[in-house]
């Protein structure tokens, strides 16, 4: 495919040289580029589409870098990229070793705050512009914030701190109605009646113009008029939340009309204070089956241009598929049981029990804190809710675990999906923090199931075996393939192999099927080695400590945070106890896990069957000069 116009981008410079005329083919050339990267890639297509005439326009008029433009969420930023020298690379995007899908400083001087988060930008973008203020530097820092993102409190603060400020901040309002799926609660209303009633927005700019410009008598109808806003609200005056907060507001303008945006962007430069522009874009713009479908379109793998069906081999049951489907059967006998979700119903497989069970469905938008919050509430009144909810995000939620569900001991289940490495969303999506921090919390229990039917049995277990706030957690995809000649026992623990041998590796979750592969190649070459698979994760079953205690070599196999993980309270735990054999942790060390496909990052990681069993290999030969110290915690 040829793009006569993109390859002629080098910086935004080059947008701005363009004629006015040019602009539409443009468009249709970063389209085009998208729709063919992303069908190849996998990655997010219809945010991207729907923000192409934005981002020329906020090329047009700002000056990155000088000017700062800040992508809340960042995974609508692929046009940015392309317009700001990267487009020789964007076909290596969210591919191991290429550009992230989503702004990263250490990749470009036109990214200035990285982002992966919701609802982070307007505050990102408002300690920009006070340091720019505060060092007497020029240029404008610039929020670009999707309507999905004013469902998260974050947002507010952001805005609520701005209004009082003379900052040279601008909030670009990306309005497509939708986030992933369509936004919910009273913001939402209040930018559809917004959007309904352009034409008192229009009177009211004309008004105030009008009236500046009369003399004598202009200004002191205009202060009348404001003295008395509260009142007259509905007719010309109608106020927006962006200006009870002290935004200027401006808007609403067809985000697709190039020109329309970026006059009114000018006009927000020379507001004299933090101003919000509110922009309305279509989702998935310019290609019919994201235009049809956003939500399905919004993160995808590759895919058919021609046919927009996923290119994917016949899958087994996703493990979020396979925890809807136990939620809606669970619920179907438990009047109390009620699920939750932060705007996330599709991808953690709510939308069948939305469908089924409406009154006891929660979306409460881009809200991880009101949620357990909420959820802890339900609970106090006899309910029995799961918060469905991906790891990375619910590490935002942290100190509410602590303080509204924890120490109450209140029964909330947090149902945590993508645990573990995620793949090519890359560093602010891998789901590895999680099980450090629940380790922090007292009276939690959290399960880490390895197949769909440890799944299925676990959360039964969390929702009528345990007392006080449960955790299961469960990685993206399906399950492994295990050994033929490995039985579960459906219990707190698994133990593969024999139960007293020379070397045992300790895991849990996924990378039990990497472990047993080790065992296997250890035991041909003539190991001893058997496999301790935890299922309840916390708190370890203390059988498992009496069992670890026959082998003379542990090696913890941990797919998280090494600080604060299983592998560190295990082997703690071992010593505790007068443990007098070696142990041995593999993990993630201080460092956040960069994009790429699982099994190249396990490999990189040590983490795969290879690499597990050639660390064992490796420990397992002293070389010569050495002294093996007996009870010794090798980390």
């Amino acid at each position: 495919m040829e793009y006569p116009l993109l390859d002629q981008i080098k910086g935004p410079e080059d947008v701005k040289n363009l004629e006015q005329g040019q602009l539409p083919a443009l468009c249709a050339e970063l389209r085009q580029k998208l729709i063919e990267t992303v069908s190849a890639n996998g990655g997010h297509l219809a945010s991207n589409l729907g923000v192409v005439e934005l981002t020329v326009a906020l090329h047009r008029a700002f000056a990155s870098p000088k000017d700062q433009i800040v992508w809340d969420v960042g995974h609508q930023s692929y046009v940015h990229k392309l317009l700001t020298g990267r487009a020789d690379r964007f076909d290596t995007i969210r591919q191991f070793g290429g550009l992230s899908g989503f702004p990263r400083a250490d990749e470009s001087v036109h990214d200035p705050f990285g982002a992966g988060h919701s609802s982070t930008a307007i505050s990102a973008a408002g300690g920009l512009a006070a340091a720019k203020r505060v060092k007497g530097e020029d240029g404008y820092a610039v929020a670009v914030v999707g309507d999905g993102a004013l469902t998260g409190g974050l947002a507010f603060e952001g805005m609520n701190n701005a209004g009082r400020t003379q900052d040279k901040l601008i909030i670009v309002l990306n309005d497509n109605k939708m986030s992933i799926s369509h936004n919910v609660g009273a913001i939402a209303r209040h930018l559809m009646v917004i959007r309904a009633r352009p034409f008192y927005f229009k009177i009211k700019d004309i008004a105030e113009a009008v009236l500046a410009h009369l003399p004598y008598i202009g200004p002191k109808i205009r202060k009348a008029l404001v003295l008395s806003k509260n009142a007259i609200k509905n007719y010309l005056y109608h106020s927006t939340i962006f200006e009870e907060m002290g935004l200027i507001y401006l808007g609403p303008v067809d985000g697709h009309d190039i020109e329309a945006v970026e006059r009114l962007l000018r006009r927000a430069k020379t507001a004299g204070r933090p101003a919000l522009v509110h922009v309305l874009t279509v989702k998935g713009k310019g290609y019919s089956f994201a235009e049809q479908d956003p939500r399905a379109f919004h993160g995808v793998s590759r895919f058919d241009v021609e046919t927009g069906d996923a290119i994917a081999p016949a899958s087994r049951e996703t493990f979020s598929a396979v925890f809807g489907r136990t939620l809606c059967m669970a619920a179907s006998s438990n009047p109390r049981l009620c699920a939750l979700t932060a705007a996330m119903a599709a991808g953690t497989g709510l939308t069948e029990f939305a469908a089924q069970y409406r009154d006891r469905f929660f979306d409460v938008g881009i809200a991880e804190e009101h949620a357990v919050v909420f959820a802890a509430g339900l609970a106090a009144n006899g309910m029995l809710p799961v918060f469905a909810v991906y790891s990375t995000f619910l590490q935002r939620a942290y100190d509410q675990i602590i303080h509204d569900v924890a120490l109450q001991k209140h029964k909330v289940v947090f149902a945590v999906d993508r645990a573990g490495l995620v793949g090519q969303d890359g560093e602010t999506h891998q789901g590895v923090f999680d099980v450090a921090f629940f380790n922090t919390v007292p009276h939690m229990t959290v399960f880490s199931p390895t197949t769909s039917d440890e799944l299925r049995n676990l959360l039964f277990a969390a929702f009528y075996e345990c007392d006080g706030p449960v955790a299961v957690r469960y990685p993206r995809g399906c399950s492994p393939v295990l050994p033929a000649d490995f039985h579960p026992a459906y219990g707190t623990y698994d133990l593969y192999g024999a139960g007293q041998a020379d070397i045992l590796i300790v895991t849990y979750g996924r990378l039990f099927a990497e472990a047993a592969s080790a065992a296997q190649m250890l035991r041909r070459e003539g190991r001893s080695v058997s496999v301790l698979k935890l299922n309840r994760i916390k708190p370890v079953d203390k059988v498992c400590y009496e069992t670890a205690m026959f082998f003379s070599r542990l090696y913890f196999v941990e797919e998280g945070i090494r600080s604060g993980g299983v592998g560190e309270l295990f082997c703690a735990q071992m010593m505790e106890r007068g443990y007098q054999g070696a142990c041995h942790i593999s993990a993630i060390d201080d460092t956040f896990v960069q994009q790429g496909p699982v099994d190249v990052l396990l490999h990189l990681l040590g983490l795969d069957a290879e690499g597990i069993a050639d660390r064992i290999r490796r420990d397992t030969v002293t070389p010569p000069g050495l002294k093996h110290f007996d009870g010794r915690l090798v980390l």
